[in-house]
């Protein structure tokens, strides 16, 4: 195993110190360390943080492999400072059974990029009737912890109290898409003063913050974990912020998008900002943003969504909702926080790692602790060209844009994954 020594680097913001990385550890640090044979990073200028773990990640495979595999996913998760991803269960077929979640993690140790950790479906088929092999998927060797039908709303109340039950076994969660579904049928986007001047049918915020509030209850009667997937309302907000002040066991994540972007972008009628749930208004923005530094929502998670080009390059109508967002998510957190280098570790890696159970993630640089890390340079910006991202799909909200930072370098378990901003494999 390859040894490394980083130079000069700022741990999360601190004065410049020396890391050394070795047997995949964070063995020393200090000021002018020496280790003959190691390969010497320049660290000058950069700032060193936990690697980053996403706990909503679409990587398609099995099943749409044109549009992602979990290879390309995890170079791109690596290239965006990731050292785990949690990849989602609408693949097809359906990660509903131990074969299916063993399969993408297997795919994953393969490709040895990042922590591949498969999320497992609530439901059979994501259908909403019954329950999928819960047990079974938590003691294959995937060891499934985190279960979810993203994309589809475990909307009977019966069928997610049962759910929320069952994986209080084994200190399981459930991951609700918050989404009521007949108050969003036929919606295309926000529903507001922009959807009707666009002639679009719009998508209530309530039908997001009445499965919340819902849900909330429903965990606190039951005593069980639950996770809110991508809030994106003012009023999901003040559910959270009511529900945690009562001690329910609620965690909560907000995507780089709806940190950034607002329904106003739909004026163009450009697919790539079609998005489940929809881009809301500035308010919402302004809401969420606020919720993050305060921790009322807990991380940032990417959604991470990439469609072939022709699922998404065409009538907004037809297109299907989602956005890529590994490689930019830490530069759009850091424009939306600022070089808050421990609040940024908190919302992008420890608490993402102490959600999903993964003990050897969301670790400081430091001795003794696993080194799964990335270095930054904050001070670089760069123009985002959608054909230059790993992703297999080019559907890019950013295409062109200025954004702050540049990962330099990201390790897992001490092999360098990412060196001098590009793929080592």
């Amino acid at each position: 195993m390859t040894a490394y020594l980083i130079t000069n680097v700022s741990v999360l913001g601190a004065a410049p110190t020396d890391l050394l990385i070795r047997d995949g550890v964070v063995a020393e640090t200090g000021a002018g360390l020496t280790a003959p044979g190691a390969v010497t990073v320049d660290g000058t200028g950069l700032v060193a943080l936990p690697g980053l773990v996403d706990l909503h990640t679409h990587l398609r495979e099995p099943g749409r492999e044109d549009a992602e595999t979990v290879e390309t996913g995890s170079r791109a998760a690596a290239l965006g400072g990731y050292t785990a991803v949690c990849a989602m269960a609408n693949t097809s077929p359906v990660a509903d059974t131990a074969g299916v979640v063993e399969q993408v993690w297997r795919l994953g140790r393969e490709a040895g990029l990042v922590d591949v950790q498969p999320i497992g479906a609530v439901t059979v088929g994501l259908a909403g009737e019954r329950l999928a092999e819960l047990g079974t998927m938590a003691d294959s060797a995937a060891r499934v912890r985190i279960f979810s039908d993203d994309g589809h709303c475990v909307a009977d109340p019966r069928l997610m109290r049962r759910a929320l039950e069952y994986v209080k076994a084994f200190d399981g969660i459930v991951a609700q898409h918050a989404e009521e579904p007949r108050l969003t049928e036929g919606a295309q986007m926000h529903e507001g003063e922009i959807s009707t001047r666009l002639g679009l049918t719009g998508w209530p915020a309530v039908a997001e913050e009445a499965i919340i509030a819902r849900d909330v209850l429903l965990a606190e009667h039951v005593g069980s974990r639950l996770h809110i997937c991508h809030v994106s309302t003012a009023g999901s907000v003040d559910v959270l912020r009511q529900a945690k002040a009562r001690g329910v066991q609620v965690t909560a994540e907000v995507t780089p998008h709806h940190l950034l972007l607002t329904d106003e972008k739909a004026v163009t009628y450009d697919p790539v900002y079609k998005v489940n749930p929809p881009l809301r208004t500035a308010a919402d923005v302004a809401a969420l943003r606020t919720a993050l530094a305060e921790g009322v929502v807990d991380i940032v998670a990417t959604d991470h969504a990439p469609h072939a080009v022709e699922d998404k390059e065409c009538e907004w109508a037809y297109a299907r909702p989602g956005m890529l967002g590994l490689e930019t998510a830490l530069s759009i957190t850091l424009d939306v926080l600022g070089p808050r280098w421990d609040l940024i570790a908190e919302r992008m890696s420890r608490t993402p790692a102490r959600i999903a159970g993964l003990t050897e993630h969301g670790h400081d640089p430091a001795p003794g602790a696993p080194a799964n890390l990335t270095l930054v340079d904050p001070a670089a910006r760069r123009v985002i060209e959608p054909t230059e991202l790993a992703s297999r799909s080019s559907n890019t909200p950013y295409a062109r844009m200025t954004l702050p930072g540049r990962i330099v370098a990201t390790f897992l378990r001490g092999e360098a994954t990412v060196l001098d901003g590009k793929a080592v494999k």
